[in-house]
């Protein structure tokens, strides 16, 4: 019984960066009905950020802030530079040819994201990074058999908290309706007085930041990162996402953290190798009988 809830643990662990990431794929594919292929090297390009302050400047931020000042001053710096990187990308590769369609958008995305891998590689080398052992906690608490990882704990409730803030941003504030409204009809909401530069301001910053901040905690629970992780992990949070509902909030958390149960179990009880496989079969049959994902894509009722 300690070996399944471990598993869980960790599933929920996995689950929470895949959430986080597909979270951003969610309110730009809501609003903008644009699928960002280069999210996952903007969660990338936050992983090497945080490690940038994390790990290479270690003796003077852990001096002074300490290891756990240090690794939330790590995740800031990540989701301002990711933040704002969003934020570029958006105006010089997305804004210029948002009237010629969606495929030219894609094509522009698929661009995007090898250059951002590439930069990545140029900068901070091909050789994979490690976020060093000496600066990451590492404390085990034991209740009977059950042995828990304090940093897991840490880290789904800082996810749990992202999370349950913008939820709360989407759902009961007023700025959230206008988000709910473009994602409905975003042409009608403009013509309700809705700022839609202002919102597509939002989606784009806040999505690479959660993106950016789920990388840093990728870094520190695994030690280890690499310029080509933006791709992976991008690949699962978009699987996330349509198992959720593309387009759908609550949705990209609730896929995201099925998918790392479901790959947690998978990889324990099946065949590590074929985790992914089994992460995939299960896309398959939920797109064959329920192709709106479990919460369904939120659409615009025509009357």
């Amino acid at each position: 019984m300690s070996l399944v809830i471990e598993q869980l643990l960790n599933g929920l662990t996995i689950g929470s960066f895949y959430a986080l990431i597909a979270l951003g794929y969610s309110m730009v594919y809501g609003v903008m009905k644009l699928i960002n292929f280069a999210h996952g090297d903007l969660f990338a390009l936050g992983s090497y950020l945080g490690y940038t302050l994390l790990v290479m400047g270690t003796a003077y931020v852990t001096s002074i802030l300490g290891i756990w000042g240090g690794m939330i001053a790590a995740m800031l710096v990540a989701a301002i530079g990711s933040g704002v990187m969003g934020l570029l990308v958006e105006r010089i590769a997305y804004r210029p040819i948002y009237p010629t369609g969606r495929l030219p958008a894609v094509v522009s995305a698929l661009g995007v994201s090898i250059f951002l891998q590439n930069a990545i590689m140029v900068v901070w080398g091909a050789r994979p990074q490690a976020y060093t052992s000496d600066v990451i906690p590492s404390n085990i608490l034991t209740i009977g058999g059950l042995r828990i990882n304090i940093l897991q704990i840490i880290i789904l409730f800082l996810s749990f908290l992202l999370m349950g803030i913008l939820y709360y941003i989407i759902q009961k504030t007023t700025f959230g309706a206008a988000i709910r409204a473009c994602a409905l009809d975003r042409e009608t909401a403009a013509l309700m007085g809705i700022n839609i530069n202002l919102i597509i301001f939002f989606i784009f910053a806040l999505g690479p930041a959660l993106g950016g901040t789920a990388g840093v905690m990728v870094g520190v629970y695994y030690r280890r990162i690499s310029f080509i992780m933006g791709w992976n992990y991008g690949l699962k949070a978009f699987t996330a996402t349509i198992l959720g509902g593309i387009g759908n909030i609550p949705g990209a958390m609730i896929g995201g953290l099925i998918l790392g149960v479901l790959e947690m179990l998978g990889s324990t009880y099946i065949s590590t190798p074929y985790k992914d496989v089994f992460v995939f079969l299960v896309l398959i049959l939920v797109l064959i009988f329920r192709p709106r994902g479990i919460l369904g894509e939120k659409v615009a009722e025509k009357v």
